[in-house]
C-alpha cells in the first residue's frame, strides 16, 4: 500500500505528513475530550441531580476542545496541501529535466500527447496519495490504539473486541489491491491511447473537413471513447462494491462495541457515563480505517499514472556528449547510413553524402525519399542510424545537443511561429539582439513594410501565426533563423505550400545566404536547387546520383526527367525544352545500382 519509490520523492515534504498526522491525532484528542466531558457531565446528572452540577465548567471544556479542533483541523488541511503541492513540483521537475536530458530524440521512445498526460492529468492524480492518503495510513494505525490506550481503562474487553475488529478493513483493501492495479494500469492505457488520438485528431481537424473524414474519425474517437468508459464503469464499480465491504465492516464492528459496551452496562460493569463514552467513541475507531478505503482507490489510480511517469523517468539517455563544433572545421560527412522508424521498413539505405563547408549543397528528390529524415538525422533528433555521421573531425553522437543547435540551424515547412509579438519570436534565436538589428533581419526578408503598417514589432501574433498568411509565417521564421547566425543553415522544403511570391523572396535570401553560410536545401522542388554546389538526388531511400544541376541534366539522369516533368506541369502549353527530347535512365535501374 506504500509505493517506495514514490515516498522517496518527497524529500523535505515527509515532515508535512508527520505534522498532519499529528494535527489529526490532535482532533482525535480533541473528540475524546468532548465525548468524555459530557460524559462526566451525565453521570453526574444521574448520580447528584442537575442542581448540584456547575455546568460551565464542562462547556469551559467543550468550548476550548472544539476551538483546538477547529485549529487542528486547518493545520491538517495546510500540512496535506504542503505536502502534495511539494511532490507534485518536484514531479514535474524530474520530468522536464528528463526530457531536457533525452533531448529532441525524446519522441523516439514516448508520445507527445502522452508525456502531457502523465506530466499534467498523472501527476494531479498524486495530489490525493501525497496529501490524503499517506497521512491518513499512518493516522489510522494511531488512532485504534490511542482509542484502546484510554478506552481499555472504561472497559478491556469491549476496548479489545473494537481493537481486534479494525483489521478486518486492510484486510478487504488488500484482498482488493491486486484487482485494483491491474484494472486501473488497463485504466490508464486506455486513457493515453484515446488522449493520443484526440490530439492528432484536433492538430488535423482542418484536414479532416477538407476531406469530409471527419465523420470517419468521429466514429472511430467513439469507439474508443466507449472502450474508455467501460474500462472506467468497471473501476468504479471495483471501488463501489470495496466501500460497501470496508462500510459493513466498520459499521459492523462499531455495532459489534455498542453491543457489548450495553451489555456491560447492563451486568454492571461499567457506569452510564463510560457506557456512554463507549457508544460515542467506538465508531471512531474505523472511521479512520474507513475513509483510508476512500483515499486508497484515488491513491491507486493516481499510483497507476506513477507508473506511466516511472517509465518516462526510466528511459535510457544518450550519452552525455560534451564536444563542439569547430565552426572552422564544419564539414559535414554521412557515411553508409541506414535508418528506419518501424522495423521492417528502412527509410534510408547505405547513404554517404559530403557538405562541405562554406558550399550549398541540395538533397533532391520526390517526397517520401528520405530527405527530411537526413536533416533530422543531421540535427541529432535520432540516434538510433547506423553508420557514421560527422561534423569536422567528431562524430554527431560525441558532439553536445546544445553544441548542435547553436551551430545548426533548421528552418522547415511547418516552422512554429509563436502567440505572442513579432518582437517576442524574433528575440528567441538572439535574446540581445536590437531594434535595428530586428528590423534590418526583417527587411532582408521583405517584411518590413508589411509590419510598418502595423504595430512593427509590437505587432501581435495570434497562436501558431494564424492571423499571417503561409508566406509570411515562412518568411517570418526565415528572419528568425537568420538572426541566429549559426555556421550550417538546413532549408527542410522551406517554401513549400506559399504563395510564388513569397518562394522567390525566400530563395533570393537562401541563395545570398549560401556565399557566406554552409547551406543544405532540401526541396522536392528542382527549380529551387539548380544554383546548388552539388546535388544528391534520392530514391527509395538510396541516393542514386549526384552532381551540378547541369551534369544532371547532360547525362539524362533520373533527377533530369523529374526535372522535366515538374518543369512541363509549371510550363503547359510552351514548347518543351531540348533536353526532355532525350531518353531517360529506368529509375528503379537507377536505384538498385547505387
Amino acid at each position: 500500500m506504500i509505493d517506495k519509490r514514490l515516498t522517496h520523492m518527497m524529500g523535505k515534504a515527509n515532515h508535512y505528513i508527520f505534522l498532519n498526522v499529528f494535527f489529526n491525532w490532535i482532533c482525535l484528542l480533541a473528540n475524546m475530550a468532548i465525548v468524555f466531558t459530557i460524559a462526566w457531565l451525565l453521570q453526574n446528572i444521574l448520580t447528584d441531580g442537575i442542581e448540584s452540577i456547575k455546568i460551565s465548567g464542562y462547556l469551559v471544556i467543550i468550548c476550548v476542545s472544539l476551538i483546538v479542533r477547529f485549529a487542528a483541523t486547518l493545520m491538517a488541511s495546510k500540512m496535506s496541501y504542503a505536502a502534495s503541492s511539494g511532490v507534485k513540483k518536484t514531479l514535474r521537475e524530474k520530468i522536464y529535466e528528463k526530457l531536457l536530458r533525452l533531448g529532441i530524440s525524446y519522441n523516439e521512445k514516448i508520445s507527445t500527447a502522452e508525456v502531457v498526460q502523465v506530466s499534467v492529468e498523472g501527476v494531479e492524480q498524486l495530489d490525493i496519495y501525497f496529501g490524503k492518503y499517506l497521512p491518513q495510513l499512518f493516522y489510522s494505525l494511531l488512532a485504534p490504539l490511542t482509542l484502546f490506550a484510554v478506552l481499555s481503562f472504561v472497559n478491556l474487553k469491549t476496548a479489545l473486541i473494537l481493537l481486534i475488529c479494525v483489521p478486518l478493513i486492510p484486510v478487504s483493501i488488500v484482498a482488493v489491491q491486486k484487482i485494483a492495479k491491474r484494472l486501473l494500469s488497463k485504466y490508464w492505457s486506455t486513457y493515453t491511447e484515446l488522449g493520443d488520438s484526440f490530439l492528432e485528431n484536433l492538430q488535423g481537424l482542418t484536414t479532416l473537413k477538407i476531406y469530409e473524414a471527419d465523420h470517419y474519425k468521429n466514429e472511430e474517437m467513439n469507439a474508443q471513447s466507449e472502450k474508455f468508459r467501460k474500462i472506467t464503469m468497471k473501476v468504479l464499480t471495483m471501488q463501489l462494491n470495496s466501500v460497501t465491504v470496508m462500510d459493513i465492516i466498520a459499521y459492523g464492528g462499531a455495532a459489534v462495541g455498542i453491543i457489548l459496551a450495553v451489555t456491560e452496562f447492563m451486568k454492571g460493569n461499567i457506569s452510564f457515563g463510560g457506557t456512554f463514552a463507549l457508544i460515542m467513541l467506538s465508531a471512531e475507531f474505523f472511521i479512520p480505517l474507513r475513509l483510508l478505503g476512500s483515499f486508497f482507490h484515488i491513491a491507486m489510480n493516481g499510483m497507476a499514472a506513477s507508473d506511466k511517469i516511472f517509465r518516462l523517468l526510466d528511459f535510457d539517455e544518450p550519452v552525455h556528449a560534451a564536444g563542439n563544433i569547430d565552426p572552422e572545421d564544419a564539414d559535414i560527412r554521412l557515411n553508409h547510413i541506414e535508418f528506419s522508424y518501424d522495423v521492417g521498413r528502412p527509410v534510408l539505405e547505405d547513404v554517404s553524402l559530403s557538405i562541405p563547408k562554406g558550399k550549398f549543397v541540395s538533397i533532391a528528390g520526390e517526397s517520401g525519399s528520405g530527405k527530411s529524415t537526413i536533416a533530422s538525422l543531421i540535427m541529432g533528433a535520432h540516434r538510433s542510424y547506423r553508420g557514421d555521421i560527422s561534423i569536422g573531425k567528431q562524430n554527431l553522437k560525441s558532439l553536445s545537443e546544445a553544441s548542435i543547435m547553436e551551430n545548426i540551424t533548421l528552418v522547415s515547412h511547418n516552422s512554429i511561429i509563436f502567440k505572442g509579438t513579432v518582437r517576442d519570436n524574433l528575440l528567441m534565436a538572439q535574446p540581445n539582439a536590437s531594434d535595428e538589428a530586428l528590423y534590418a533581419a526583417l527587411k532582408r526578408v521583405c517584411l518590413y513594410d508589411f509590419l510598418i503598417e502595423q504595430q512593427g514589432l509590437d505587432t501581435q501574433i495570434l497562436e501558431n501565426g494564424s492571423n499571417l498568411s503561409g508566406g509570411q509565417c515562412q518568411r517570418l521564421s526565415l528572419a528568425r533563423a537568420l538572426l541566429h547566425d549559426s555556421e550550417i543553415y538546413i532549408f527542410d522544403e522551406a517554401t513549400s505550400n506559399i504563395d510564388v511570391e513569397s518562394e522567390e523572396q525566400i530563395m533570393d535570401v537562401i541563395e545570398d545566404l549560401a556565399h557566406t553560410k554552409t547551406v543544405v536545401l532540401i526541396s522536392h522542388r528542382l527549380a529551387n536547387v539548380r544554383s546548388a554546389d552539388q546535388i544528391y538526388v534520392l530514391y527509395k531511400g538510396r541516393i542514386i546520383e549526384s552532381g551540378t544541376h547541369t551534369e544532371l541534366l547532360e547525362n539524362s539522369s533520373y533527377y533530369a526527367d523529374l526535372y522535366f516533368t515538374q518543369t512541363s506541369l509549371e510550363n503547359y502549353g510552351k514548347e518543351t525544352p531540348v533536353y526532355a527530347q532525350k531518353s531517360h535512365l529506368n529509375h528503379d535501374e537507377a536505384y538498385r545500382a547505387g
